[in-house]
């Protein structure tokens, strides 16, 4: 299946694939295999960006995995960058994006939630807020792209837009 979609989304001319939400990181590498093996075949080549979603506040994935666990099962791809989205929120999600910004030599992004979803399954954290801390990260160095993923909102981009102006981005880790 992630074939097929690799081929389809090559022939709609995208210019970079990004495997993302990754809960399981057989998935990820099943993916991986895919861009691989359409890229082999003779598929026009683009980036690939991977990105990692954590599931809780223990730093793992849904199949268990940590950060750095995840790092290592999929740096042999050489991707554009690896990153983490979705996951908890600008606040909690830190921890695990200043790892990986110590682990990887490639360059790193994070689009985190704008929070995690209330009882009544909206988004709590403001644009404002998501960019503050978005902010916060790319100051430290951790960050080479910045977004916003689930529950964030057009304003939110805006927010995280104008947050990172003038910021300079991280230096990867030599390889």
């Amino acid at each position: 299946a992630y074939k097929e979609q690799v081929s389809g989304l090559l022939d709609g001319g995208v210019d970079i694939l990004l495997p993302e939400t990754a809960f399981d990181t057989l998935n990820m590498k099943a993916a991986i295999v895919a861009i691989d093996e359409v890229f082999s075949e003779g598929g026009r080549k683009v980036p690939v960006m991977l990105s990692l979603t954590i599931v809780d506040k223990s730093g793992r994935n849904l199949s268990g995995q940590l950060t750095d666990a995840w790092y290592t099962s999929i740096e042999h791809a050489h991707p554009l960058s690896v990153g983490i989205n979705c996951s908890l929120g600008g606040t909690d999600i830190r921890p695990y994006v200043a790892e990986l910004a110590e682990l990887a030599s490639e360059l790193v992004s994070c689009y985190p939630n704008a929070g995690l979803p209330n009882p009544l399954g909206e988004f709590d954290e403001t644009p404002e807020i998501t960019a503050r801390l978005l902010r916060s990260m790319a100051d430290e160095g951790l960050l080479n792209f910045a977004g916003g993923c689930c529950g964030t909102t057009p304003d939110h981009i805006r927010a995280i837009a104008r947050a990172m102006r003038g910021v300079r981005p991280r230096r990867p880790l030599p390889p």
